[in-house]
């Protein structure tokens, strides 16, 4: 494994913790447990954890509520979680957790196949991103202790640049002047 950083797992019933420990065991991740959304919070805020499997109810703090908060601080609002929830489908909680970013939600009991191939996917693909992200923090650092100036960030894919031609919804254009093209006999 190329980190030290964790799996953890949330769940207020310590049946549901050993067996999906039991699942992601085969798989060589380091594995913590909370058994309340407070627990997860403070496990989560001291660091080192690469992806939260997350029971949604819980007595006191619940799994959205942890995944709310996760995503107003900087240091945990990336970390991919899959929330569990025992209740069935319900398309409000489907709604509410994809809303708040959410890798996916699954129903108990879980199939410990699917479970493993999701969790090796996010937890790799969230180590990789950490690697480039401290690459290239890195490279930058690298770049302004040169004397080079500052790198400017790119626009977002999305955002409308200067003399940029933009189509409207009646199907004009808007931006640039259109090229007038002039008949010579």
């Amino acid at each position: 494994m190329p980190s030290d950083a964790s799996i953890l797992i949330v769940d207020d019933h310590e049946d549901m913790l050993y067996a999906l420990e039991s699942a992601l065991a085969p798989l060589g991740y380091r594995l913590t447990r909370a058994t309340s959304g407070d627990g997860a919070l403070k496990e989560v805020l001291r660091g080192q954890v690469g992806l939260l499997l997350l029971d949604v109810r819980m007595p006191g703090v619940s799994g959205l509520d942890v995944v709310r908060y996760m995503r107003r601080v900087e240091q945990t609002q990336h970390i991919p979680v899959i929330l569990l929830t025992g209740f069935g489908p319900d398309a409000a909680l489907t709604s509410a957790a994809f809303g708040l970013g959410v890798a996916d939600l699954l129903m108990k009991p879980v199939d410990p196949w699917s479970l493993r191939t999701k969790v090796r996917y996010l937890y790799n693909a969230h180590q990789h991103s950490q690697a480039l992200e401290r690459e290239v923090r890195a490279l930058r650092a690298r770049l302004e202790g040169a004397g080079a100036p500052p790198a400017r960030a790119l626009p977002h894919p999305d955002a409308h640049l200067p003399g940029q031609r933009e189509d409207t919804a009646d199907g004009t254009s808007r931006g640039c002047a259109p090229a007038r093209h002039e008949r010579h006999p």
